[in-house]
């Protein structure tokens, strides 16, 4: 028994000293933009589904999947199985934009499940395999197909990484696009939330438009988040929605929907404008429709199509690889009505959330459709007023006729939510975060994620935000004891 015991603690040793060798030799060679290793120091070498084992032997429950790239899980069988296909046929694997039979069975299979109204009309243009590309992409054909430059985008939302996706993105330093609001429960920008807040935010986008002495003249396009994932995991209302689509038909300013992570089914539809009934002009696809591979497109209108030959391009915009796993990954979510499946257990662990909440003050706000799920980590003790009120301003807010706030938020609290993060890995399970103030747990499991499998994640980040909240409580009560005065010097 002595003997096994130390083989078994050899070995792990070994693996051990495997991983954090890997981790230190990436810390010294990789640039200071790495996000993703800085707060989850692991080191995958197997996966499947939702599980990841790292070099150090420890399994993982992946709620983070690539940010919402695996559909279907790590290395799924039907994936797996169409990827080998093209590697056993002896087909080319980069082909620029020449027609082939790979390219022709994924274009076939996306407009099968794209929604009414677009999909008859649709023509389909491959970027560089990044979803910002394909934003790039957007912007450009919206402002060649109307001759006008301005863009209009939303506060919060977020669209890549290159310089015309920054530029629409909430963290843009070079304001290039004119902002609008967007509307939001928690955190309403007008301080009420609910359906007034969003009526207000479409009131607002209205007279931004058709005030000549707005600043803001005629736009080549809106581009909007049905659902914004990096700002927070906001759900856009339906009525909002369907209200920005007829104030940009009413103006003809082709609507613009960045579906990256909300698309294939992650929402609880296949595409998240379709919870609303919208039919944008133009469709922004990346993440999941490469079935884990590199792969980005947009879709767009016909009567929009007034590029010249060459006026995008990108040299790997023919994976071929991508464009199989990307066929076989968007008929399986469509055959097996995994969509369905995603708005009914999302909707179980969102309930569960909410119970977490009420056991938690530290839990500001539970928020999400379908399996894109975000958790506020709030500071329960910060003053709760609505975002850069004054004691006047508060005062008056709630004062105004039908003007009573849903919420009275808190403080974000960053801190907290990063603590989370640590608890929950150190528990096995691998969420990310995001928000205005990364302040917001995001969970997004694949689709296929199992009711014993969520029912563990739940297990583990309840558990993972006890106990970040009592380590918050404690230093609290220690800081307290710490600065309280000495008796007899007060």
């Amino acid at each position: 028994m002595a003997v096994t015991e130390s083989v078994a603690e050899g070995a792990y040793g070994e693996e051990r000293a495997v991983h954090e060798g890997i981790l230190r030799r990436q810390s010294a060679r990789e640039s200071a933009a790495r996000t993703y290793a800085r707060a989850l120091p692991i080191v995958p070498v197997r996966a499947r589904g939702l599980t990841i084992e790292g070099a150090d032997g420890r399994r993982y429950l992946d709620c983070l999947s690539g940010a919402g790239t695996l559909a279907l899980g790590h290395n799924h069988p039907v994936v797996l199985e169409a990827i080998r296909r093209v590697l056993d046929s002896g087909a080319p694997l980069s082909v620029l934009d020449l027609a082939t039979p790979v390219k022709d069975a994924f274009i076939t299979e996306l407009f099968r499940t794209l929604p009414p109204g677009l999909a008859d009309r649709a023509r389909v243009q491959f970027c560089g395999p990044a979803g910002t590309d394909a934003v790039e992409a957007a912007l450009k054909l919206v402002r060649t197909a109307t001759g006008r430059t301005g863009m209009l985008a939303f506060t919060g939302a977020y669209h890549g990484m290159t310089a015309g996706a920054m530029a629409a993105s909430g963290g843009a330093g070079d304001v290039r696009v004119a902002r609008l609001p967007y509307p939001q429960d928690y955190r309403c920008p007008f301080g009420i939330g609910g359906p007034r807040g969003a009526e207000l935010a479409a009131r607002w986008t209205e007279s931004l438009l058709d005030d000549p002495k707005s600043g803001v003249p005629l736009p080549a396009g809106m581009i909007v988040e049905p659902v914004q994932g990096e700002g927070g995991v906001i759900p856009a209302p339906d009525d909002w929605l369907r209200r920005m689509r007829k104030i940009t038909t009413d103006r003809s300013i082709p609507l613009i929907a960045d579906e990256i992570q909300t698309g294939v089914g992650r929402t609880g539809a296949f595409w998240a404008v379709e919870h609303s009934g919208v039919t944008p002009d133009v469709m922004v696809l990346s993440k999941a429709i490469g079935g884990s591979l590199p792969l980005a497109v947009v879709v767009y209108r016909d009567d929009l199509d007034a590029w010249q030959p060459g006026a995008h391009a990108g040299t790997f915009r023919g994976n071929q690889l991508a464009m199989a796993a990307g066929t076989a990954t968007l008929a399986h979510v469509r055959e097996n009505a995994l969509a369905e499946r995603a708005a009914a257990l999302g909707s179980r662990m969102l309930s569960q959330l909410r119970q977490l909440q009420e056991a938690f003050p530290c839990v500001g706000d539970v928020r999400g459709r379908g399996l894109m799920i975000g958790i506020e980590l709030v500071d329960p003790e910060s003053e709760a007023t609505g975002p850069g009120e004054d004691s006047f301003a508060a005062d008056h807010r709630v004062a105004t006729d039908g003007l009573r706030p849903t919420h009275t938020p808190h403080r974000a609290d960053p801190e907290l939510a990063a603590a989370v993060q640590r608890e929950c890995l150190h528990r096995g399970l691998i969420v990310e975060l995001g928000g205005r103030h990364a302040s917001v747990v995001r969970l997004l499991p694949p689709l296929t994620i199992s009711d014993e499998q969520a029912a563990a994640v739940m297990d583990r980040l309840a558990d993972a935000v006890a106990a970040a909240a009592r380590r918050r409580q404690d230093h609290g009560r220690r800081h307290r004891h710490h600065d309280s005065p000495e008796p007899g010097n007060g």
